[in-house]
C-alpha cells in the first residue's frame, strides 16, 4: 500500500516510517498539517496516518478539510489523548479510526491494514476502489485517476476480481474458475494474456504499478507495493 504519514515528531515520523516499509509499503512523510494536505490531494494514497497535534493545520482540521473535499481515503489519527470526548472529536472530524500514544508497533500495522481493506469493499452503488483506480459496476466504467482504461468486457471483470482481494494472491486456476467459468488447462496462456493486457493499460502514461506476478503461484493486486 501507499501510505501518507503526517507526524511532526521526527523520531515517532521514523520509527514508523521504517516499520512500514520493512512491510513493504510505500510511505511519504509530512512534518505538518498544510505539507500533509498539499501530498493527500496529488498523490493516491491508501492509507493516511494523521497525528492530532500539529503545526500549521491540526490532524483534526486536516481530516475535516480533506473529508469536505471528498477524499475518502481511510484516516487513522493518532494521538496522546484517550479521553472519549477527545476520540470522539477525532471520529467526528472524519477519522476511520484512533490510536492512543504510546502505542505498539503491531497494533498500528494491524489498524493500517484493516484500513486498507476498508478502502477496497465495494461502495453504495457497486464502486470498487483501490488506489487511485476505480470499478463501477453499475455505469460498467473502469478508470484510473481521471483516465478511462478502455477495458473489454473479460478486462473489466478480471480487474473486479482483484480489486474485491486487494493484497490476495490470487492462482491462475481460480481466475479460470471464477472470471472465464473454466476448469484449468495447464496448456492454456488465456490468463496471462489477458493479466499481460490489463497491467498495460493499468501502467498507461507511467503510472505505477498495481498487478503483480508470484512466481509459481499467481497475481496480487498490490496498491504502491
Amino acid at each position: 500500500m501507499r501510505i501518507l504519514l503526517v507526524e511532526d515528531d521526527r523520531k515517532v515520523a521514523r520509527f514508523i516510517q521504517q516499520g512500514l516499509e520493512e512491510e513493504g509499503h510505500a510511505v511519504d512523510v509530512a512534518g505538518d498539517g498544510e505539507a500533509g494536505g498539499q501530498l493527500a490531494h496529488v498523490n493516491p494514497y491508501d492509507v493516511l496516518v494523521l497525528d492530532i497535534q500539529l503545526p500549521k493545520k491540526n490532524g483534526l482540521q486536516l481530516a475535516a478539510e480533506l473529508r469536505r473535499e471528498d477524499v475518502a481515503t481511510p484516516i487513522l489519527m493518532l494521538t496522546a489523548r484517550d479521553s472519549t470526548e477527545d476520540v470522539v472529536r477525532g471520529l467526528d472530524s472524519g477519522a476511520d479510526d484512533y490510536l492512543t500514544k504510546p502505542f505498539a508497533f503491531d497494533e498500528l500495522l494491524a489498524r493500517v491494514r484493516a484500513l486498507g481493506r476498508r478502502a477496497a469493499v465495494p461502495a453504495p452503488g457497486g464502486v470498487l476502489r483501490c488506489g487511485d483506480v476505480e470499478v463501477d459496476r453499475v455505469r460498467h466504467r473502469a478508470t484510473r485517476g481521471a483516465r478511462d482504461l478502455g477495458l473489454t468486457p473479460r478486462e473489466f471483470r478480471l480487474l473486479a476480481y482483484f480489486l474485491e482481494r486487494p493484497e490476495q494472491v490470487v492462482s491462475r486456476t481460480e481466475l479460470l474458475e471464477k472470471v472465464w467459468d473454466m476448469s484449468f488447462d495447464p496448456g492454456s496462456n488465456v490468463v496471462d494474456v489477458h493479466v499481460s493486457n490489463l497491467r498495460r493499460k493499468l501502467e498507461e502514461g507511467g503510472a505505477p504499478r498495481l498487478l503483480h506476478t508470484v512466481r509459481g503461484v499467481g497475481f496480487a493486486l498490490r496498491a504502491g507495493a
